[in-house]
Formats: structure tokens, sequence, C-alpha cells
């Protein structure tokens, strides 16, 4: 079990190594299971800010109906690095998951999956951590190539890393930005793909991460540290 509360001691080498650790621990297997509940996580910071606002909420599935939500505001110890963020934002992520009395049967986090460059962006990350089920589905780009999709719904491309797929680039919403789709822990990449299609409504984001992230934005406004509006455009 990997203990989450020592990574502040950490140097960035000693991060990479346990990266490395962690990586060979995934697994992208199908999920055998049926999948009752689906959970969409999302954490908002400042970027030179170690306040930390974490979310998650839980839907039925497939119906998408809400059951439970959970906040938690908490401090960052670990530095900025880029290619390290798991680090720093995983502590408030794992808090908030701590606190549910239910947790789903796959977790959708707003970031990337096995789409990084040692294969462990924040939802394969929480996912060795917490020993669940997870899927990534981020924004933007952070490595690999592809070709854009089609302008049309659900249009999508392969997202590679020399000959490795790593994700898939879905088009959700037609003349759209694509968000960026792999597998982060005990489900596969064709699960991950088909479940964010169908939790994918009339906006851009899927209906876990878009609430979640809804979720995270109520809970900066009500402390007075209101995101960046533009940030609120990313959810249609």
């Amino acid at each position: 079990m990997i203990d989450s509360t020592l990574y502040d001691t950490l140097s960035p080498t000693e991060a990479i190594a346990l990266q490395k650790e962690m990586r060979s621990k995934i697994d992208i297997s199908p999920l055998p299971a049926e999948i009752r509940t689906i959970g969409g996580a999302d954490i908002s910071f400042n970027r030179f800010s170690d306040v930390f606002y974490a979310g998650i909420i839980i839907l039925s599935y497939p119906s998408l109906n809400l059951i439970d939500r959970t906040t938690v505001v908490a401090k960052a110890r670990f530095p900025y690095i880029p290619g390290l963020l798991g680090f720093r934002e995983l502590p408030a992520l794992l808090e908030a998951w701590n606190e549910l009395k239910r947790k789903p049967d796959v977790l959708v986090v707003d970031g990337h999956g096995i789409a990084h460059p040692r294969r462990l962006g924040i939802a394969a990350h929480f996912g060795i951590v917490a020993n669940t089920p997870t899927i990534g589905c981020a924004k933007s780009l952070l490595t690999g190539k592809f070709h854009e999709p089609a302008a049309e719904r659900f249009a999508q491309s392969p997202l590679m890393d020399k000959n490795e797929q790593i994700g898939v680039v879905l088009r959700t919403k037609a003349k759209c930005k694509p968000v960026f789709i792999s597998p982060g822990n005990k489900i596969s990449m064709e699960q991950s793909l088909e479940i964010i299609k169908h939790c994918t409504g009339k906006y851009r984001l899927p209906e876990p991460t878009r609430n979640a992230h809804l979720l995270v934005n109520e809970i900066r406004i009500k402390a007075g540290t209101p995101p960046v509006q533009t940030g609120l455009f990313d959810a249609l």
C-alpha cells in the first residue's frame, strides 16, 4: 500500500522513482463487474497557491442521477513540478474519497490516466493508491500525437506515443474541442471510451466530471476564491 501522507517528504527524484514503481501496477484489462454507480472527480487550485479544492460526485449508472457528493479544502505540500502534479493533487482528492459513504464502481477524473509521459496521470495515480477502477478525461493534451477528429459528435482518433496507443481523442460535441480519454486503472481502453460516450449529453464534458467541476467551482465561490471565469466554460 502506497502511503500518500508521505508525499511531502519525497524529493523529485524519489517521486519519479515511485511513479515508475506504480506504473508497473497499472491494470488496464476489462472491468468484469457490472457498473451501477459512477463517480466524477475534479480538483481546482491557483497555480502558485497551496490551497486545493477537491470534489467528488456519485451518479447512478446508466441513468446518471445524483446519489452523493463531497468536497474538501486542503493544503498541498508537494511543490509544483510539471509531470509530478499527481503528488500535489492526490492527497486532497483522496481525502474527499475517504469521506464518501459509498464508493462508486468507476471514478472518472478530470485529468489523464495513462496518457502521461510516465503513464501515471492523476487518474492512474489515484486508481493505484485507492485500488479502484478509474478513467481519465482531460480537457487538453499532455503527451502523444493524434490526427484531429472530424467535426461531428463522437468522431474519434487514437492518441499515440510512437507505436503505443495511450488514449482516445473524442469529439463529444460537434464543432467543439475534443477531450482526451485514457484508462487509469482496472478498466480497459474500450470500456473507458464507451462509458464516457454514454455519460456525455449536450455538454462538452461528460456528466460525472462536468458536475464535479461545477461542484468545485461552487465551493471556491463560497470560500471567496472564485475560479478564473473562463474555466466555467470548460464544462460546456
